[in-house]
């Protein structure tokens, strides 16, 4: 059965189901584009590849291209290089980028099609956990630069999301615990069903059973475009998807984004977060021990290698300092958020061990 969610003022759809979802619905998505350009990386089987190009009309043209894995790839370097690519061959605003791939995949193509031509359309294919509950959904778009992790990048909502949870079969299992973390904020932040989930089913989670891991889907983007919808600039309740991301950002940022995936991190921000939140004075200690039970219980690493000095040039370089001012986002409840820059320095300094 076909799950449907509809995001942001475009109302662009997201569609959850199983493989056949591309031959149902791709075809007619690029019926009115000319030239089909595909971006996906080189772990991403030959044979998923073939699955979705068999789904586009034979009478379009396709061009792929695959990036090296990793957030690497997400540079200045291949974001010229592909708009060289497609200025060669010559692309119109007539035309599609169809991204294949994880986050890296996703967030690159989508700056690509926000900037080529001021603007041409984009369909999101999510093949990890990760994507599919987070970065595919909302429209944020950008690539990293020495100072930082997505500091370049722009607003741009893809035409189409397609989410088959057939296409995680092949998900190496940190990867698909990185987006397990991801779930897991959206029932931190607000939609504590999604937390009761995990509280009670955290065995048939780790054991990749098909009908939880697709409630969590469903759950998560439905969370995800609610607030997105009421907020798709960031302006306001938008920010509360960042929790533990202030943090998280910072460990990947220490480790140059090597040895160590993007959930990991905001696992790690995320506990420490709800440390904080504890400290401050705004969760109770049986809320907070019940999270860090979860974390423990699905095995994720806790971050134990550094201090707040360690991490404090990258927290203060992080996009989501204003004024010179840390936003932080912590929590009153399970699935109860908010922001704040009002807090004691010498507990989020704590929060940090």
């Amino acid at each position: 059965m076909i799950k449907k969610v509809l995001v942001g003022d475009e109302k662009y759809k997201v569609l959850i189901g199983k493989n056949k979802i591309f031959k149902d619905y791709l075809s007619s998505a690029v019926s009115k584009n000319n030239k089909i350009f595909i971006i996906t990386d080189k772990n991403i089987p030959t044979a998923y590849i073939e699955l979705i190009k068999k789904s586009i009309p034979s009478n379009k043209v396709i061009d792929l291209l695959k990036i090296k894995p990793g957030e690497e790839s997400k540079s200045f370097t291949n974001f010229q290089m592909i708009l060289n690519k497609l200025a060669k061959k010559k692309y119109d605003r007539s035309d599609c980028i169809v991204a294949i791939g994880g986050g890296v995949v996703g967030d690159l193509s989508g700056f690509v099609a926000a900037s080529f031509m001021r603007g041409i359309d984009y369909i999101q294919i999510p093949t990890s956990l990760l994507a599919q509950v987070d970065s595919s959904v909302g429209g944020k778009t950008a690539i990293n630069i020495e100072s930082g992790k997505n500091l370049v990048g722009a607003f741009k909502n893809p035409k189409l999301v397609l989410i088959s949870s057939a296409l995680l079969k092949s998900l190496p299992e940190r990867e698909f615990k990185s987006g397990i973390a991801e779930i897991i904020k959206y029932g931190l932040i607000h939609n504590k069903k999604i937390f009761n989930i995990f509280d009670k089913q955290h065995q048939q989670i780790l054991k990749r059973n098909q009908r939880v891991i697709e409630e969590l889907i469903h759950e998560s983007v439905k969370t995800k475009a609610k607030i997105v919808t009421e907020d798709e600039r960031e302006l306001g309740i938008r920010a509360i998807l960042n929790f533990g991301h202030t943090y998280g950002h910072a460990i990947e940022a220490i480790n140059n984004y090597k040895n160590i995936l993007h959930g990991e991190a905001v696992a790690m921000g995320m506990r420490m977060a709800s440390k904080m939140s504890m400290l401050e004075g705004h969760l109770n200690e049986k809320a907070y021990k019940k999270i860090i039970n979860v974390f423990d219980a699905l095995n994720f690493p806790k971050n134990t290698s550094n201090n707040y000095s360690d991490l404090k040039k990258f927290i203060l370089s992080d996009k989501k300092v204003k004024g010179g001012n840390i936003n932080l986002i912590l929590l009153k409840g399970i699935g109860l958020s908010f922001q704040t820059q009002k807090f004691n320095f010498e507990n989020f300094k704590k929060s940090f061990s």
